[in-house]
């Protein structure tokens, strides 16, 4: 009974803590974004298009941050009259459209990017190796375990799959606007970041690989 009491509590308080880290996590993203003239959400709709190199659908956006298609697009609609973004029909297809990142939306969204990763980094790396690979794996079972919830046809392999083509893209996009480019770091020379980037991608096949051989078959 006392197991079972201790349990209870144990799940409690990680779902307290859960809501408490990402309020808190919000709330930083919420004042980071904001010296840029970005909101937290219009950043992530830019980071999505940046991220997909180039014209991506309303759908797409939705499905990579896990919201609805709906909300995406009323937030796109606000992103679109305050010139971030603009909308653009497929050449072959007029039906289908595209959401691409405008002059305007690439000088805020740049810097933005710059400027929340060395925070975010700056927090994390408070947290082991081990340990920052061991919460991503833990995060990752939580992941698939809701999407279950919400949709119970949901292929978690598929999905595993699709996180694992989209992890090779990574290391580009942190050459890009990743690691911070301070004297010290450049002293220090390429080697060392090309190592911490090479334990990221690794991290998140390995996390792809375990939490694989954890899903029974059948279960999906």
């Amino acid at each position: 009974m006392k197991t079972n009491l201790k349990s209870e509590i144990d799940i409690l308080k990680l779902w307290r803590q859960l809501h408490q880290t990402h309020a808190l996590l919000k709330r930083c993203e919420d004042q980071i974004f904001y010296e840029y003239g970005l909101t937290t959400e219009q950043f992530s709709v830019l980071v999505t298009i940046d991220y997909f190199t180039g014209p991506t659908k309303v759908t797409d956006i939705a499905n990579w941050l896990e919201r609805s298609t709906n909300s995406i697009s009323m937030i796109v609609d606000r992103m679109v009259k305050a010139g971030l973004v603009r909308r653009i029909r497929d050449r072959s297809d007029r039906r289908v459209v595209h959401v691409v990142n405008t002059s305007k939306g690439e000088n805020a969204f740049k810097p933005a990017t710059k400027g929340s990763f060395e925070i975010i980094r700056k927090i994390l790396l408070q947290l082991s190796y081990e340990d920052r690979s061991t919460l991503l794996s833990l995060l990752g079972t939580m992941k698939y375990e809701i999407l279950k919830y919400l949709n119970p046809g949901v292929d978690i392999e598929e999905v595993k799959r699709n996180e694992l083509e989209q992890a090779a893209n990574v290391k580009e996009w942190l050459n890009e606007y990743g690691l911070p480019s301070t004297p010290q770091v450049k002293r220090q020379g390429g080697e060392k970041r090309d190592q911490e980037k090479d334990r990221m991608t690794k991290s998140i096949k390995s996390t792809y690989a375990s939490s694989r051989r954890a899903v029974p078959q059948g279960s999906q």
